[in-house]
């Protein structure tokens, strides 16, 4: 992890953020930084990793297998059959540049941002229409229905795992697609942000830096505000796709838009965490953090192609730039056929990991201390009494 200390966190997220469907800096007022105190302890520079484990030499750039899925849900799949059982299929005409009106917002102090609380029913494509066919993972990585989402992997990491299970990292417009829906709407659930939907706008609680980044089991614990996968019945989009934005914030593949614009990562955050003060959109994307970026409210969910066609578990960026996939093992620190005896293993309850075996219990999941309580309707949350005002911006 490259760490930051909180101003710097700030600074860098609010500096340089732009929607990745923007044409103009209006679209900064839908940035989705977490909130992030200035007043919270510095971590140190840099996060202890643990050590290298040695790389497979023989896996191939393209992996087409899911025999080693994440214990997926094995619930028969509702309308069409084009994706695995775990997967929803999403089809369709994506928008590149969307207009929203905003018709109520409020000002979050702690993030220095407005935050939309009710749109106009009624979204406008200024853009290209992009047609799309893909599965994406019904939940959050492990994508199995009532269980936590899991947090603290770094991209890489990530992406091996997707990759262990037969599929990719998603990318930024997948994701907004079966967020958003075929109406293109600023959440999935419809037009006015409501926290209660989709786990947001909890109060904060200053984390121990230094303890996040040695990945303290009792303070990840303290600070888990998250709710198990598919337990926020309305916190579905369209498509069939549950808790996109708040909960969990998730980390997805950047890719060359038609305007040009590319961040300098190819890690790009969405859909924000359950913190207040953030929008918890759809669209607003934060393109300054790196891939050795981990955090305990950051998680992930995987892609892959529909009909049975490979998928190939390189990123649009990675392919661009000829990577083989062992380069991705080896700054992941384990490799997709460890991967892949790590989740033979957790299907029968058995990735057990000495407590001080960090790489093992990344890959295991099981990072989070036995203390972590689950968020539910009658947790605390912090709401604004905000601004109200009118008028016309993109994300």
């Amino acid at each position: 992890m490259a760490a930051l200390s909180i101003p710097q966190l700030l600074s860098r997220r609010e500096g340089g953020v732009l929607t990745w469907t923007l044409v103009s800096a209006l679209g900064l007022a839908c940035s989705a930084p977490a909130p992030e105190p200035v007043n919270a302890p510095p971590p140190k520079a840099t996060a202890d990793a643990p050590p290298p484990v040695p790389v497979s030499s023989n896996v191939p750039a393209a992996t087409a297998s899911a025999s080693a899925s994440a214990a997926p849900d094995t619930k028969a799949p509702e309308g069409p059959t084009s994706c695995p059982a775990d997967m929803v299929l999403v089809e369709g005409d994506y928008c590149t540049e969307v207009e929203h009106t905003c018709l109520k917002e409020w000002y979050a102090e702690q993030n220095k941002k407005q935050v939309c609380e009710t749109f106009a029913e009624k979204a406008e494509c200024k853009g290209q229409k992009v047609k799309k066919r893909y599965c994406i993972d019904k939940y959050e990585w492990p994508n199995k229905k009532g269980v936590r989402p899991e947090v603290m992997n770094r991209f890489h990491q990530a992406q091996v795992k997707c990759a262990a299970a037969g599929k990719r990292m998603c990318t930024e417009s997948e994701w907004n697609f079966a967020c958003e829906g075929p109406q293109m709407k600023p959440f999935p659930y419809g037009w006015r942000r409501d926290p209660l939907i989709c786990n947001g706008d909890h109060l904060w609680d200053d984390p121990n830096m230094k303890k996040v980044e040695k990945r303290d089991a009792d303070e990840l614990a303290r600070l888990w505000r998250g709710m198990p996968s598919g337990t926020q019945d309305q916190c579905v989009s369209d498509f069939g796709v549950f808790d996109m934005p708040a909960n969990a914030d998730e980390v997805v593949a950047s890719e060359q838009n038609p305007n040009g614009r590319r961040g300098e990562f190819d890690s790009v955050h969405t859909g924000g965490p359950w913190y207040s003060g953030v929008r918890n959109q759809c669209r607003p994307k934060v393109y300054t953090h790196g891939e050795d970026f981990y955090y305990y409210f950051l998680s992930f969910r995987c892609c892959s192609e529909p009909d049975g066609k490979p998928t190939d578990p390189r990123t649009p960026r990675q392919i661009k730039d000829g990577w083989a996939m062992t380069k991705v093992e080896k700054l992941a620190q384990f490799s997709v056929d460890e991967m892949k005896e790590k989740l033979r293993l957790k299907a029968e309850n058995k990735c057990a990991c000495k407590d001080t075996d960090i790489l093992c219990k990344t890959m295991c999941g099981t990072l989070l201390g036995p203390n972590a309580k689950d968020a539910t309707k009658d947790t605390p949350r912090a709401r604004y009494a905000g601004k109200r005002t009118k008028g016309s911006f993109k994300d």
